[in-house]
């Protein structure tokens, strides 16, 4: 069954190969300089630069409504046959609010509350960014179910750096 694989920056290389992810998300400020793995082919790589902020801030990059769009386009395009990579710099907010979202894109019948709380079990130091949140709840017609089930998890535990782990399409 297909998952999907959040992790930092710092832990990529070493995840991608424990999973074998061919399909790779990356949410980092645009000027930072990545190495992509060398299992990820450039075709198969979508890099949105943005910042982790949640209002507009002179210099940084806000989240927007194209960045979703484009994750939403290239994770339902995602062929399913081996996990799908989403990593930020710490694996704690772009990152898992976009594994989130790619979960409930690709299967609209879990239960918004269930996975973030599922979320919240596998990533005790997740805190998704409420921009991204609020995006993708409009877009995907959420009627601001996926903004409340985030805000019931709250905000995770303090960390420097994320643990990678695994979030499943499926709940059942």
């Amino acid at each position: 069954m297909p998952y999907l694989v959040v992790s930092s920056l710092a832990d990529l290389p070493a995840t991608v190969a424990e999973h074998g992810a061919l399909d790779m998300v990356t949410l980092i400020n645009a000027a930072t300089v990545m190495e992509r793995p060398a299992a990820i082919a450039a075709e198969r790589h979508l890099f949105l630069g943005m910042n982790d902020i949640v209002d507009p801030a002179d210099g940084l990059i806000l989240p927007a409504d194209d960045h979703l769009d484009r994750l939403l386009a290239f994770g339902r395009a995602w062929d399913r046959r081996r996990p799908l990579m989403i990593h930020c710099y710490a694996g704690i907010s772009r990152s898992t609010a976009a594994a989130y979202i790619l979960a409930l894109a690709i299967d609209p019948g879990i239960d918004e509350a269930m996975l973030a709380a599922e979320l919240r079990r596998r990533a005790p130091s997740a805190t998704p960014n409420a921009r991204l949140i609020a995006l993708a709840d409009a877009r995907l017609g959420r009627e601001g179910r996926m903004i409340r089930a985030i805000a019931g998890i709250g905000r995770g535990a303090d960390a420097f750096s994320g643990t990678p782990f695994v979030l499943p399409l499926s709940l059942s």
